[in-house]
């Protein structure tokens, strides 16, 4: 049958793996250095591994292909522990595919095992730390006894927890950055964060990354955000944010410029660029 399935440029991938746990359906695995699509069977071509390859080279194309079989994705899925189940219905919910959904809780169920809920639902109504904030920025500036104010203007941050239809957005600037990167830069939020809406990510340890590029484009397309500006480390697993914005700006109705900066582990900024 054909089906939409990875495609992985031999030329391009270098086998540095950064795909493999980022693939719960346990499809790829590195062989002869080089990523590997092992069985057709579990490979669901939803495409969660391609924002974490930083050569580029991983795609969807649609082929002749096993039918992908959900209950014995399962199996594998279930041995990998409660994190990993609950990232892969996350995978599942996000790209609606609402009847593997049902196959995979039909699983767990006739376990006897419980079906977990992502940090988001776990949230939703009942974590002070997920509800919607905005508040006023101070206007001190640096001096004896005062410390400077922070430039964050809206609340949560993290991918996972922020809401694209949170009035913040709406027409702002945004900063996509790297978890990493404000710890390393001493003047993050005069230089980089004042007059922007801040979320931040990690394409390498976040689970369920693939639901960040349906968010960007929602900020995109509904919020109408005027610019992106994506800030990774120079480390190489940060280049898959910046993967995940072109991947958000190319499946968006609405084009917006694409800034990208890359820091330095020693908080020197190594490139400030527009790429799109």
């Amino acid at each position: 049958m054909k089906r939409k399935i990875i495609n992985i440029d031999e030329k391009k991938c270098n086998g540095c793996g950064l795909c493999i746990p980022n693939c719960p359906e346990g499809a790829l695995q590195i062989i002869d250095g080089k990523a590997r699509l092992i069985s057709d069977l579990f490979c669901d071509g939803l495409g969660a591994c391609i924002g974490h390859c930083p050569e580029g080279a991983i795609a969807v194309e649609e082929r002749e292909a096993e039918p992908y079989d959900e209950r014995k994705v399962m199996e594998n899925i279930i041995a990998q522990g409660p994190n990993t189940i609950a990232a892969h219905l996350d995978h599942l919910k996000s790209h609606g595919e609402e009847d593997l959904y049902r196959q995979a809780v039909a699983v767990l169920q006739e376990k006897g095992m419980d079906v977990p809920q992502s940090p988001a639902e776990t949230c939703q109504g009942g974590c002070p730390g997920s509800r919607a904030m905005n508040f006023a920025v101070g206007t001190e500036e640096p001096g004896d006894g005062i410390r400077r104010a922070s430039a964050l203007t809206h609340w949560p941050v993290q991918m996972h927890l922020i809401s694209p239809r949170s009035p913040h957005f709406t027409g702002s600037d945004l900063l996509l950055a790297a978890d990493c990167s404000a710890f390393c830069l001493g003047d993050f939020h005069k230089d980089f964060l004042k007059g922007k809406t801040l979320a931040i990510a990690c394409p390498k340890l976040d689970s369920g990354t693939e639901i960040y590029s349906e968010k960007l484009k929602a900020l995109i397309d509904e919020a109408k955000i005027n610019t992106l500006t994506v800030m990774t480390m120079e480390v190489p697993c940060c280049s898959g944010l910046l993967q995940l914005a072109r991947q958000a700006l190319a499946d968006s109705s609405r084009k917006v410029p694409l800034k990208h900066i890359v820091v330095g582990i020693q908080g020197n900024v190594l490139k400030e660029e527009w790429v799109g």
